[in-house]
């Protein structure tokens, strides 16, 4: 069912006046967060190392928490932590812990509330029928509904994930065989997911019906693999397969590979921020080069609103391939206006407040040499709140730049999201509250464009959006939601139980 949500009335966070540099504080609240990566791998003698691997490559889907869980054929062992997949799946003791030829990683951003452990994926419970261990890649948008009626019926909760949920609506069935008893659970649910889960007989992956999040199906010297992206495959040197269908179960066990179909078939709608800003540029998301078409949305942005400039300067990191195409197109140099320092990370000694006025870029920092007396053209992949964006054009000034200009690979984010995106209610959202020239004003640039909604089509290869058939989950940016939106259509009513389970998967 596709939902308008109505406009809210709350306004944005005024102006940054504070000191010039970029700190992980300003980056992450007004950044665009995915909150999780899957993997998994069957059959293979060194499948923990592997997963480690695997989840390396997905880190950037999540940065606050890694587990695996693995099955040796008689027990299962896991391990889980709060920290980058390299805190602790690096060391070669860990791994030893997690001894077995299947198994299964999640690497974690929680979109509310505080990461604490007891909410590190995979999940893990005994059933009667044995072991079951599951990753959840999305958010279930009537997870607090069922949770609910699960507790109501003497269900004991021990974390405040929806993922959770998905484990005892498994345990509760009455089929006869585990892979009814999922499917029972999965026709309960509703909004985004893409699981990997593990039983003492089986991988398992699952994809909701619209395909909203990826899951893609490979092959590492014949044993099968499941992840969330082809840059995981590639770094173990694995053979991409396939995509999981959207509504598809995948089964692994001794006896080989089956594949379960329970839901009516539906057009597809995958989640356009995949290709905006999510996946990594290396990996393959729905048969497209995530690279190739971050470049073609800077093509079409040149072509929409281009205006004569010296320079294109990208917004590392997510803004450098769309920056690459708008050069192309326009046949303006691109130009590394802005270094990114990779170094800085959340435990780094933070200095005094004397210190930080005096104008330390911690994050992010002018390149002078190639934007001094230059007119520059800003690219960014997405605008949420403005706070970085408006540091960034600051900086430009600073360093010399005798014009600004700020241009976005993606049409305004207009509404929040309910299927695993780490957005801001529309009060938080600056194009929600703000038009065009006021977010200009804002961010202090000398022009601002995004790119057209019809225009973010026409870069994917379509003429423009159809609404009768809009190929892709755009809803942030048209208000059109592809799913129920049961929990939160309940917001008014239930705001203090809603808040604890928006601590997604």
């Amino acid at each position: 069912m596709d939902s308008q949500r109505s406009p809210s009335d709350a306004k944005a966070p005024g102006p940054n006046t504070g000191p010039l540099y970029l700190e992980d504080s300003d980056l992450e609240g007004d950044t665009l967060r995915e909150e999780c990566g899957v993997f998994g791998i069957f059959g293979h003698p060194e499948a923990a190392a592997i997963t480690a691997l695997g989840l390396h490559a997905l880190q950037h889907r999540g940065q606050e928490a890694a587990g695996i869980v693995s099955f040796d054929g008689t027990r299962f062992h896991s391990e889980r932590r709060l920290g980058l997949v390299g805190d602790t799946f690096s060391r070669r003791e860990v791994i030893e812990r997690l001894p077995g030829n299947a198994a299964i990683g999640h690497v974690r951003y929680s979109t509310t509330g505080e990461t604490i452990l007891r909410n590190v994926q995979p999940l893990f419970a005994e059933l009667n029928a044995g072991g079951f261990a599951v990753g959840h890649n999305g958010n279930l948008t009537n997870g607090l509904t069922l949770r609910r009626e699960l507790v109501r019926g003497g269900a004991m909760m021990q974390s405040t994930t929806d993922t959770e949920v998905i484990l005892h609506l498994v345990a509760q069935s009455k089929r006869n065989h585990f892979i009814d008893r999922f499917i029972e659970a999965l026709r309960a649910i509703e909004g985004a997911y893409s699981l990997v889960s593990l039983t003492n007989k089986k991988l398992i992956g699952a994809r909701d019906p619209l395909g909203i999040r990826p899951l893609v199906l490979g092959e590492f010297e014949g044993r099968p693999i499941l992840a969330s992206e082809t840059c995981a495959l590639d770094i173990i040197g694995a053979k991409y397969v396939r995509d999981v269908e959207p509504g598809e179960i995948v089964v692994f066990d001794e006896r080989g590979a089956h594949s379960h179909k329970p839901f009516p078939p539906k057009p597809p709608r995958p989640c356009i921020f995949e290709y905006i800003y999510f996946s990594r540029p290396d990996s393959i998301v729905g048969g497209r080069s995530v690279y190739d078409v971050r470049k073609a949305f800077g093509a079409q942005l040149a072509r929409e609103s281009h205006v004569p400039v010296d320079v294109v300067v990208p917004v590392p990191d997510s803004g450098v391939p769309a920056a690459v195409g708008y050069s192309q197109h326009s046949g303006v140099p691109f130009e590394l206006g802005i270094i990114r320092n990779h170094y800085v990370g959340r435990t780094f000694i933070q200095p005094t407040q004397s210190i930080r006025e005096s104008g330390v870029k911690m994050k992010h920092n002018a390149n002078r040499a190639a934007i001094e007396g230059k007119r520059i053209i800003l690219i960014d992949d997405s605008l949420v709140r403005g706070t970085t964006s408006k540091k960034i054009v600051r900086m430009m000034r600073e360093a010399g730049a005798s014009e600004v200009h700020f241009r976005l690979a993606s049409p305004p984010i207009l509404y929040p999201d309910y299927y695993g995106i780490d957005l801001p209610d529309r009060g938080g959202l600056l194009a929600a509250t703000h038009n065009i020239e006021e977010m200009r004003e804002l961010i202090g640039a000398d022009t601002l464009a995004f790119l057209s909604v019809d225009g973010m089509y026409r870069a994917m290869g379509y003429p423009g959006r159809d609404p009768a058939n809009p190929k892709f989950s755009d809803h942030c940016f048209t208000g059109v939601y592809p799913t129920s939106l049961t929990d939160h259509d309940q917001v008014d009513t239930q705001p203090r139980q809603l808040s604890l389970l928006a601590e997604a998967s």
